[in-house]
C-alpha cells in the first residue's frame, strides 16, 4: 500500500510543473469560450489607404515625431506588431523613442527606445520570445507585444526619430477593442527606460574578494542601479534587463531590492541577480521561458560582454499602495563598473508622469571589449609592474 501511494505521489509531483506553467495559457483559452458583450475589435495599421501595396509610413526624418495611433473612447490595446527599415545598425533602434499617452494626458505613461522596449538592447536584433513580448523572424526584426493596455477616454501612440538617418519604412498593427464603458478597476499600463554606466566602489572592483580590500555591506540599497521608482497604487509586472560587462568576472552578484510604500528596508530582498531571474550559478546560456530567461549571452570569455535577461511577474505581481522603488546592485555592494539598461513594466490606477529617460548623448553605447583590448591591458601591466620579460603568474599582487 505504501509503495502504491509513493508511486501516485511521484506521478502527481511530476505533473505539477506542467500544471502551474499552463495556468495562464489555460485561463486564456477558457476566456475564449465566453461571449463578450459591448466590445468591438478594431485596428489601426500602416496599410496603403489607396488600396495599393505601399503598406507603410515612409520617410520619418531625423527629429520628426509621428503619431501612429489616436483612439477615442474606452478600450484596450491587446496586440502590437512593428517592423522597421533600415535594419540595425544602419538605423539605431535605441534612437527611435516610443511613447504612449492615456486619457488625453499631455505626458506619456510609456517612454522607451523602441528596441529595448521590445527586448533588444544595444541596437542589435536577435529573436527571442516571452509571454507578453517577442522579437520574431526575420532575425528578430518583427517586434511584438501582447501586453494589455486599457484606457478610459482615449489613447495616443507616437514615435520620435532621434537617429541620424531617416526611417525609410515603418510598418505596424495596433489591435484594440472598443468598449461601451471602461472597467471599474481599470489599471493603466506603464513602461520606463533607464541606462547608466555605474561607478565602482572607491576601493576598486573587488568582486568575489579577488582584490586585497574589504568588500563592505549594502543593507539599504545605496548606489544601486534604479529599475523603477513610482508613486501611487499599482503592481509591477516585469523588466527587460541589459548589462554590458567589461570584465570576464561575474556581473551578477548584486541583490535585487524592492522598497514598497516607503519602507526603509527592502520588503523583498533577493540573493543575487541570477536568482531574481530564476536561474542559478552565474549562467551564461540562452534560455527562454514564457516568464523569464536569457535572450542574449556573450558565451565567449566567461561573462565579458553583453547579456539580456528578462523576468515577467505574470503569476506574482509586486503590489504597492503608495510607492515602489525597485533597484539592483551592480556587483556585491555595487563594486562593478557596468553598462546597464532596463525597461520596467507596471500598471497603476491612474496615468503617471514618468521621470525623463536618458537623452541621446547619455544613451551612447560603450564599446565592446575584445581580445586586442585585453592584450593591451597585459602590456600595461608589464610596464607598470616592472616585469622585464614575462609577467605570467605574477598578477596576484596579494601574494
Amino acid at each position: 500500500m505504501i509503495n502504491k501511494m509513493s508511486h501516485h505521489l511521484a506521478a502527481i509531483l511530476m505533473l505539477l510543473p506542467f500544471c502551474f506553467n499552463s495556468i495562464s495559457a489555460q485561463s486564456a483559452l477558457e476566456d475564449l469560450a465566453t461571449i463578450k458583450q459591448g466590445v468591438k475589435s478594431l485596428r489601426i495599421s500602416s496599410y496603403d489607404r489607396s488600396g495599393g501595396n505601399n503598406d507603410r509610413f515612409e520617410n520619418i526624418v531625423p527629429g520628426e515625431t509621428r503619431t501612429i495611433a489616436e483612439i477615442e473612447g474606452a478600450g484596450c490595446i491587446n496586440h502590437i506588431w512593428i517592423t522597421i527599415s533600415p535594419e540595425a545598425p544602419e538605423l539605431n533602434r535605441s534612437d527611435i523613442i516610443l511613447r504612449m499617452y492615456w486619457d488625453g494626458q499631455d505626458y506619456p505613461s510609456v517612454e522607451s527606445p523602441i528596441g529595448p522596449f521590445f527586448g533588444q538592447g544595444w541596437d542589435e536584433t536577435y529573436p527571442w520570445a516571452s509571454l507578453p513580448l517577442a522579437a520574431s523572424p526575420v532575425k528578430g526584426n518583427a517586434l511584438v507585444s501582447y501586453f494589455k493596455m486599457p484606457f478610459s477616454t482615449g489613447a495616443r501612440i507616437e514615435i520620435e526619430n532621434q537617429a541620424d538617418v531617416s526611417i525609410r519604412a515603418f510598418y505596424f498593427y495596433i489591435d484594440y477593442i472598443r468598449q461601451e464603458k471602461p472597467a471599474d478597476d481599470l489599471a493603466y499600463f506603464h513602461a520606463w527606460y533607464n541606462q547608466q554606466v555605474t561607478e565602482a566602489a572607491p576601493e576598486g572592483e573587488n568582486e568575489w574578494g579577488i582584490l586585497p580590500a574589504e568588500t563592505g555591506k549594502n543593507p539599504l540599497g545605496e548606489r544601486n542601479y534604479k529599475i523603477l521608482e513610482t508613486r501611487g497604487k499599482g503592481h509591477y509586472v516585469g523588466v527587460n534587463y541589459f548589462v554590458n560587462c567589461p570584465t570576464p568576472v561575474w556581473y551578477g552578484e548584486g541583490d535585487d531590492m524592492f522598497f514598497i510604500d516607503g519602507s526603509d528596508l527592502p520588503m523583498l530582498h533577493g540573493t543575487g541577480t541570477e536568482d531574481y531571474f530564476n536561474s542559478s550559478w552565474c549562467p551564461n546560456e540562452l534560455y527562454k521561458h514564457p516568464y523569464f530567461g536569457y535572450a542574449r549571452v556573450p558565451d565567449h570569455l566567461m561573462w565579458l560582454g553583453r547579456t539580456h535577461c528578462f523576468r515577467f511577474h505574470i503569476e506574482d505581481p509586486i503590489f504597492f499602495d503608495k510607492s515602489l522603488l525597485f533597484s539592483i546592485e551592480h556587483g556585491h555592494n555595487n563594486v562593478l563598473t557596468l553598462e546597464m539598461a532596463s525597461v520596467a513594466y507596471w500598471y497603476q490606477d491612474t496615468p503617471v508622469k514618468l521621470e525623463p529617460i536618458p537623452d541621446k548623448e547619455a544613451r551612447k553605447l560603450m564599446p565592446v571589449i575584445n581580445m586586442i583590448d585585453i592584450h593591451r591591458w597585459r602590456h600595461e601591466w608589464r610596464k607598470n609592474m616592472g616585469e622585464e620579460s614575462n609577467p605570467w603568474g605574477s598578477e596576484d599582487i596579494s601574494r
